[in-house]
């Protein structure tokens, strides 16, 4: 156990590939195939912006890119750098923010906005930087998501209150005045196989186990070991939510014109790098 855990402690956990995790511990993919989706629509947007894009790991997968401009947001500075390793020369602006409204961008700028697990949805701010017409498609954390995970180290803690049902997802979106076409939900096994595996998982996924720490947290640590000797892994649920959402079209843009874009055009003033990926300020499908 020793070993197992002294390993886990020291693995970098910036970024959101958990490549770290191949053969200790799997979760299984939603059927809609999310990042698939994501280019697709990325391929037929001329101004996109993905949200909150973590490391940049999903984004960088996908090889369709927006006609015009791509930026990517993103508020922790070890992702920030890591999306700048990710997403440099593949036509994407990445722009250190701080994930709270309001969002650095004109209204109506972007006719594609997505995101890959969101903190928090700002439907006000989505649907204002969205042009008419535009669409925001987004894979999110579903309802009590992993709960068995946190109650093992935390104690029982109320289910059916998390404020991440799709239900408030679309009541939310209507009230920012936008249309939701599509709305799915998946639970999802997830199997952790050693004891280290948890621990990089918690070390990465903070939310998890708030100020987690293996001092303080030795003795749970202990007794799920021994249960996952005993039992073979540690069985958790996940659930995850697919929306998407299309602003109202009361205003029809004019033809796209193939052009050079400046950031200028993209951004509300601040210093970040040019459209070919350059520096700027600042799990899986």
């Amino acid at each position: 156990m020793d070993e197992l855990i002294a390993e886990a402690e020291v693995v970098d956990v910036s970024g959101w590939d958990f490549s770290w995790l191949d053969g200790r511990a799997t979760e299984e993919r939603p059927p809609w195939r999310y990042q698939r989706l994501m280019g697709e629509r990325i391929d037929r947007a001329r101004m996109a912006l993905d949200i909150q894009t973590g490391g940049g790991e999903v984004l960088a997968g996908v090889p369709q890119r927006a006609a015009a401009a791509m930026v990517a947001t993103e508020s922790w500075p070890p992702n920030v750098a890591r999306a700048q390793e990710n997403l440099r020369g593949k036509g994407v602006v990445v722009v250190a923010d701080e994930d709270q409204p309001p969002l650095p961008f004109a209204d109506g700028t972007f006719d594609l906005v997505t995101s890959r697990h969101p903190v928090q949805a700002y439907w006000d701010e989505i649907a204002r930087v969205l042009a008419p017409g535009g669409t925001y498609f987004s894979q999110q954390v579903g309802p009590d998501s992993g709960h068995e995970i946190y109650d093992f180290f935390l104690g029982p803690q109320p289910l059916g209150k998390s404020g991440r049902e799709p239900g408030v997802a679309r009541q939310q979106a209507e009230r920012a005045g936008l249309e939701v076409v599509d709305l799915r939900l998946a639970e999802l096994k997830m199997e952790f196989f050693d004891i280290g595996a948890m621990v990089y998982f918690l070390r990465k996924v903070i939310w998890f186990v708030p100020h987690f720490t293996v001092k303080r947290y030795r003795d749970h640590l202990a007794a799920l070991h021994e249960q996952i000797l005993r039992d073979g892994s540690f069985v958790a649920y996940s659930r995850r939510f697919l929306i998407e959402v299309r602003k109202p079209a009361q205003h029809a843009r004019p033809p796209f014109e193939p052009r050079a874009v400046a950031v200028s055009d993209v951004l509300n003033g601040g210093v970040v790098g040019p459209v070919d990926g350059g520096t700027s300020t600042g799990w899986r499908d």
